[in-house]
């Protein structure tokens, strides 16, 4: 005992910006995955898929931090434990993409698979999990301080377990490579299905979010080579969960600048509030207003005023869009005009206008907000898509 004491006391604390950074991610992390699953709605499947990812990245940061400060002196017992977390990663993408995508719901009876290499590593590295503290010290000077003294142990220990662990990162690449494909795969075929069904039934706001995701999963991914190579065992982890840190950072960013807390209608008086308290309007109501009234070829709408005329107040119009169709009530508007404006651009009866003028019989104020909306939508620009239809016709 009095040797593992001595070697516990010569394991320095390690304290600098990078701990101070990855400890910043930790908290912003577990805060925004306790936003995500509790703010979420239960059959939003896409998002509570990725507040579980967002724990389960803090977890494993929380690992690499004590590992990298040397405070995992005081919790040997966890070292290495948040491996088998460590796999479930890209798979966890791979299904937060394709819910996204889909609109499909994940249930474990169907997609079990994805998570049975991490279950099965976990079974692998029970008997290491078993091991008394002393391997656990081991494990740990071998990686962080390989020229340190060593702990006595057990002569003639079973250490069969190694024969997966030393294996632990090329399953990870493994692992990163397929769901990597798959994910780009995915992207690729919901693009090339919205743009041969005109943008009708996916949103370009979903499929750049997705895109956003999987760029950010492939640099991590690159940078999981880089620091493989450079590092032989868990020495350059603190790197990756540095990029980890402004991963969670951007997506913070992200959701605030999405937040209604900066909205003017946010802070309205009392009054105004309570009086539309109960005139709450559902998703269905105000499309069949929408298109009833062809109330999207109106070149003044706006929020308010649509709220005026279901006699309901503007928050509830924009949570109940944002909830239901995942967009703002700019995009949920436009997507009504640029479907009138792809039939309107092909119909011999509008051929005397140009496409600007198009844009402007469908609400549009200026062939610029025509255009980028146009392109957000469809993903080509008005002419591009007469073009394509010319070819096709």
């Amino acid at each position: 005992m009095n040797n593992i004491q001595d070697i516990l006391d010569n394991i320095p604390i390690r304290h600098n910006f990078v701990s101070y950074f990855i400890s910043l991610g930790i908290f912003i992390g577990f805060l925004l995955s306790v936003v995500i699953l509790w703010k979420t709605p239960k059959k939003n499947n896409a998002f509570r898929i990725y507040g579980w990812l967002l724990v389960i990245q803090s977890i494993i940061a929380t690992d690499v931090f004590l590992c990298y400060t040397g405070l995992i002196k005081y919790v040997l017992h966890f070292n290495d434990s948040t491996e088998p977390l460590v796999l479930l990663l890209a798979p966890l993408i791979y299904l937060f993409v394709y819910t996204l995508l889909k609109r499909r719901p994940i249930t474990f009876k169907k997609h079990w698979i994805h998570f049975t290499p991490s279950f099965l590593y976990f079974l692998s590295q029970i008997q290491y999990y078993t091991k008394p503290v002393s391997v656990k010290i081991n494990a740990y000077l071998g990686a962080f301080y390989p020229n340190a003294q060593k702990a006595s142990v057990i002569e003639n220990a079973d250490y069969s377990y190694l024969f997966i662990k030393d294996s632990f990162r090329w399953l990870i690449i493994i692992s990163f490579t397929i769901y990597s494909i798959m994910s780009i795969i995915l992207i690729l075929k919901n693009l090339y299905a919205s743009n041969k069904k005109n943008a009708g039934n996916v949103s370009l706001s979903t499929y750049y979010f997705s895109r956003n995701t999987i760029i950010g999963f492939l640099i991590t991914f690159a940078l999981l080579f880089v620091i493989y190579l450079n590092f032989e065992n868990d020495g350059g982890d603190h790197y990756i969960f540095i990029f980890n840190t402004i991963i969670v950072c951007i997506l913070s960013f992200v959701l605030l600048s999405e937040s209604r807390f900066f909205l003017t209608s946010w802070v309205a008086d009392k009054y105004e509030t309570s009086k539309s308290k109960n005139n709450v309007v559902s998703i269905e109501e105000i499309e069949a207003y929408i298109k009833t009234n062809e109330y999207y070829l109106i070149n003044s709408v706006s929020l308010k005023s649509l709220a005026k005329e279901l006699n309901t107040h503007p928050n509830y119009i924009s949570k109940t869009i944002n909830s239901s169709r995942h967009q703002n009530f700019n995009d949920f508007i436009n997507q009504y005009r640029i479907e009138v404006s792809k039939k309107r651009l092909l119909d011999k009866a509008y051929k005397h206008l140009t496409i600007e003028a198009i844009g402007n019989s469908v609400g549009f104020k200026s062939k610029a907000t025509f255009y980028n909306a146009f392109k957000k939508h469809v993903a080509i620009s008005p002419s591009a898509f007469i073009k394509q239809q010319k070819q096709h016709s």
